[in-house]
């Protein structure tokens, strides 16, 4: 399969900037990913089988990263929170129930996968199929999922 990734560039840019906003809530961090997206793809399209469409496959890898990066922040916080004097202070700041009143915080409250489900499906824009493929489940699959979260996070609003 012969792909210009020029034209996978142009086309697929902003969906997978978006994917990655989704998840991330800052457009900053969304750059920055979406960059290091392309770059990987470029540097691994030679290993793309086709076996999924070249959506998904680029939100695999964003969605890898993503994960890889907030993994290293979590690392470096939790060292710093170590050395902090206080540290109830810092967990009295973290979401409080009575807070939940937008859909971002409710999602917060969220388990995986419900939350990344409901965040690729809602803000993310993809199909159930191309969730199913990022998962590597089936497409029902995505949906009892996404049917779920909605579902915890109608519980959530009415608590």
């Amino acid at each position: 399969m012969k792909l210009d990734f020029e034209e996978i560039y142009q086309r697929f840019f902003k969906d997978v900037y978006l994917f990655v906003l989704a998840m991330s809530k800052d457009p900053n961090i969304a750059e920055e990913i979406t960059q290091e997206t392309f770059f990987k793809a470029l540097k691994e399209i030679k290993h793309f089988r086709g076996n999924c469409s070249v959506k998904s496959w680029l939100c695999q890898i964003a969605k890898n990263l993503y994960i890889s990066y907030t993994r290293k922040k979590k690392s470096v916080h939790s060292d710093l929170l170590e050395e902090m004097p206080g540290e109830s202070d810092v967990e009295s700041i973290c979401i409080q129930k009575d807070e939940a009143l937008s859909i971002y915080k409710l999602l917060h409250c969220l388990d995986d996968p419900y939350k990344e489900v409901f965040t690729l499906r809602v803000l993310g824009d993809l199909s159930f199929k191309e969730i199913a493929e990022i998962f590597d489940k089936q497409e029902s699959w995505a949906r009892v999922t996404y049917h779920r979260a909605r579902l915890k996070i109608r519980e959530l609003i009415q608590t």
